[in-house]
């Protein structure tokens, strides 16, 4: 199948990732579609009436970007589908004491399965992002998801959850170049977007402030509870535990003769868990709803290089496959920052092998645990 015969919907953002994405796309002449998710967000809050990438700015970006390209554009509702899946994910997982990567599930669901059921129902063969990974087959046949060429905006770790069919269907056209090359396209080919700022808060807020938006939409996670130490002492009261996260040293309210760190969040005792700072790291982890990319499972343990977070260096470890879509992570070193309900991402070398939710702690948390066991703050 020759490039003129392939037809290519490329989700466009208004922004310069994917709308380079398109014009690579069509200069190589592929037959290609825009299409713009009209995405959920709140408006109750901060006075948004448009999620942040689906704003009329970016609408009428991704509009000019299609009519200078020639090609059709079209805008998805897609409210609905995005507030009952991403949305709820992001309360749900607040509730449960998790701090999440609400991407992830976007990914997961929204773009790379509902989004891509809509391309092929619109006879396309792929569907394109402006994402940085790559693409390739693999010797032995299927394919692999590698990291973008560019280290410093490699986004190949929330795409841990995409799977053969998913890769079999995607093009990254943008995932071999720099940004800075991206950003140089976009201007010779006079885009609109070609100067717009990368976006880096969650697109639904409506004043970027998510505690506001959960004290609004789920204000149960905002009952107070007692700050307690792993010992078991009572130091404090917080203000809810969506408040804060795993390492937080600021904003906790309470004085003691040391610096203390939040080490874990308790929902079935509303307990914040502190602690020093030698508490903190850790170097085991074990991770939920895994997914290898492969669709296959690895025979036994290996090792590999592990990203708790989409910032974070990758870290050498032992990665060992379990029972139920599960997988233990032995660091090398301890990680001073393992947060459930963050992605545990496998690589070895520029290959993601696939990635999974961490989990409430490793089954051995004694580090965690009070000793005086008439508290158990610990789930």
């Amino acid at each position: 199948m020759n490039a003129g015969e392939t037809r290519v919907v490329v989700a466009m953002s208004g922004g310069v990732d994917s709308s380079v994405a398109a014009a690579l796309l069509a200069r190589e002449g592929y037959d290609v579609v825009g299409m713009m998710m009209r995405l959920w967000s709140d408006e109750a809050l901060g006075g948004a009436e448009h999620n942040r990438c689906c704003t009329p700015d970016q609408m009428r970006i991704a509009r000019s970007v299609a009519d200078k390209l020639g090609i059709p554009f079209y805008a998805l509702d897609s409210k609905g589908v995005f507030r009952d899946i991403v949305v709820e994910y992001f309360i749900d997982q607040h509730r449960a004491g998790y701090t999440p990567n609400p991407c992830l599930e976007c990914n997961r669901k929204i773009r790379f399965d509902w989004l891509l059921r809509q391309a092929l129902a619109l006879d396309a063969d792929y569907l394109a992002t402006g994402h940085y990974a790559r693409v390739a087959r693999r010797r032995q046949g299927g394919w692999l998801l590698k990291k973008g060429l560019d280290p410093g905006k490699d986004q190949s770790y929330v795409l841990s959850v995409m799977g053969q069919d998913q890769l079999k269907r995607t093009l990254f056209p943008v995932g071999d170049y720099p940004k800075s090359e991206v950003r140089r396209f976009a201007r010779e080919l006079g885009l609109d977007a070609a100067n717009r700022k990368d976006s880096q808060d969650l697109c639904f807020l409506g004043n970027n402030d998510y505690r506001e938006f959960l004290r609004a939409h789920a204000p149960d996670l905002m009952t107070p509870g007692p700050i307690v130490t792993s010992a078991g002492e009572v130091l404090g009261e917080h203000r809810g535990l969506s408040n804060y996260t795993i390492g937080q040293r600021k904003g906790l309210g309470i004085s003691y003769s040391e610096p203390l760190y939040v080490l874990a969040l308790n929902p079935i005792r509303n307990a914040l868990v502190v602690g020093k700072r030698d508490e903190l790291g850790r170097d085991r982890l074990v991770a939920e709803r895994f997914n290898w990319v492969s669709g296959a499972l690895p025979a036994g343990s290996f090792r590999a290089e592990v990203k708790i977070r989409y910032r974070a260096q990758p870290q050498k470890a032992l990665v060992q496959p379990l029972e139920g879509s599960r997988v233990r992570v032995e660091f090398d070193a301890p990680q001073r920052d393992i947060t459930p309900g963050q992605a545990a991402v496998v690589y070895q070398g520029e290959i993601c092998l696939g990635g999974g939710v961490i989990a409430k702690f490793d089954d051995e948390q004694e580090s965690l645990e009070p000793k005086d066991q008439a508290v158990q703050f610990i789930a």
